[in-house]
């Protein structure tokens, strides 16, 4: 123990002061040297980088900007101690931690690289024939950067001695505990996996599921968010919205108009052929309706209506205006009604009381 100490203050007094300002003065120089680059040189090639034909240089430059401006700090800081006159175990350990250092600040660009707005996904997916949509691209995203984490641990630990391969090897010992104890969590995996290959919805659809109905607004490994029209937030696990009948409102190419309008008893036959024909020729003539199915019938001899049977589909399939084409319709309807004479009807009872004939006294 004491000798150890006295090495320790032989070790310090061998610093000359001398050593210590020129050891600051290469922090200094390149801290300069980060301030020029960040405000010019890398400014320049950032320039360059966007004259070129493909964004992908320039995502680079992009990502790899905050770990450069930490290299200069750390390669400041590696020469400066270096230069200072430390034992061999010391100058090994500074090695070693700037080697951690470096493998950081390229997981770190690599992290940066890797976002959901990076177009390096788009060019891979041109380049293989694959569609990259709204929910692959974030859910790509996450999962490289899952792996670029769990790279960067592993070499930095086999950097410190760690045996990574021991480790490895005693998450398989207890492997069928972790999955017992994960399986939730991988049932959720696999159905967010099962939802971007099928693509039964994108970001931004409009679905209906039995548990939740609304806006998609992401997808995670875990969940789906769905935001309601009451705008709450509902979290749906994957396991549940991938074996769930699913309906995507956004993707109807027309929009169904079904219902049947029943009128008074009392309307005369003609009458009711002449209503029938001319909401026939209304929707017929209607820029809004799809001409492809419509449908108007008298159907149904009902309790207290005769019923007219009304089927057709409007051409958008946006709620607001599904509702305005579909207003303009009921209103013309009446019209037809008035121009008829004919009432519609209400559910009614007809009572017919018998009166008994009086008894002579």
């Amino acid at each position: 123990m004491f000798d150890e100490l006295l090495s320790r203050y032989e070790w310090m007094t061998n610093i000359q002061w001398e050593d210590i300002g020129i050891a600051l003065g290469i922090l200094i120089i390149f801290h300069v040297f980060r301030k020029i680059f960040t405000k010019y040189i890398y400014k320049i090639l950032l320039r360059i980088a966007k004259k070129t034909p493909t964004e992908i240089l320039t995502n680079i430059f992009v990502a790899f900007e905050g770990p450069l401006r930490l290299f200069f700090v750390g390669i400041g800081f590696y020469i400066a101690l270096m230069y200072l006159p430390f034992e061999q175990k010391t100058n090994e350990l500074i090695v070693q931690i700037y080697r951690s250092f470096i493998i950081y600040l390229i997981g770190y660009g690599l992290f940066n690289l890797s976002a959901a707005s990076s177009v390096i996904f788009q060019k891979i997916g041109s380049k293989f024939d694959i569609e990259v949509d709204e929910i692959l691209l974030p859910f790509l995203s996450k999962l490289v950067r899952v792996i670029i984490i769990a790279l960067m641990i592993s070499i930095i630990a086999g950097e410190w001695g760690y045996d990574v391969n021991g480790f490895v090897a005693g998450l398989g010992l207890g492997g069928l505990a972790f999955a017992l104890a994960a399986k939730d969590a991988i049932a959720n995996l696999f159905g967010g996996v099962i939802i971007i290959t099928e693509k039964p919805f994108s970001i931004g659809d409009w679905i209906k599921t039995p548990s939740v109905e609304g806006t998609v607004e992401d997808i995670t490994f875990r969940s789906t968010k769905v935001r309601t029209f009451a705008q709450a937030v509902v979290t749906v696990p994957n396991s549940t919205l991938s074996n769930e009948p699913i309906t995507n409102w956004t993707k109807m190419g027309k929009r169904r108009v079904s219902f049947h309008l029943g009128v008074t008893y009392s309307t005369p036959k003609e009458k009711l052929e002449n209503c029938v024909t001319k909401i026939n020729e209304m929707l017929r003539r209607h820029s809004d309706i799809d001409q492809e199915t419509i449908f108007v019938h008298f159907d149904v001899f009902n309790d207290s209506s005769l019923d007219i049977f009304v089927y057709f589909f409007t051409n958008t399939t946006v709620w607001g205006q599904f509702l305005a084409v579909k207003e303009d319709v009921n209103f013309k309807i009446m019209e037809i009604l008035e121009e008829e004479g004919v009432s519609v009807a209400f559910p009614s009872r007809s009572i017919y009381i018998e009166k008994e004939p009086l008894k002579e006294e």
